[in-house]
């Protein structure tokens, strides 16, 4: 079953399987079942095609997702680069973003870096 352009997962619920879309997560996703008038507990494909026209008019209609959320993000980062704000700067460089620390724990940002070194003790030169 495919809703804006994204398959959605057949033999899961209805309400877990939306959050497969960018930008509606599992709060998003109850609310829109909410409005629908969609039992949450049905599985995708056991939804009628009315039921799926509802959900697709209320997303369309209400939330910004896929292509659109991406690109309005990836403008709010340029954007922070280009009048160089502290967080722009954090991106540029690669590194947290919201405060978090950088001595240890930023390997999923910095990527897996480690900086140290051996002992710091250099081999003993040979005898002559």
């Amino acid at each position: 079953m495919r809703i804006v352009g994204i398959n959605i997962p057949d033999n899961k619920k209805i309400e877990f399987a939306l959050p497969y879309i960018y930008g509606v997560g599992l709060p998003a996703a109850r609310k829109i079942l909410r409005s629908s008038q969609v039992d949450p507990q049905k599985t995708a494909k056991d939804l009628t095609p009315p039921e799926i026209n509802r959900i697709r008019e209320i997303i369309e209609r209400n939330y910004k997702i896929e292509g659109d959320l991406r690109r309005d993000i990836m403008l709010n980062i340029k954007r922070l680069k280009e009048i160089q704000t502290y967080r722009g700067a954090r991106h540029i460089r690669g590194l947290p973003v919201r405060g978090q620390r950088t001595k240890t724990n930023s390997r999923t940002r910095r990527g897996n870096v480690r900086k140290t070194m051996g002992s710091g003790r250099k081999p003993a030169a040979s005898p002559t």
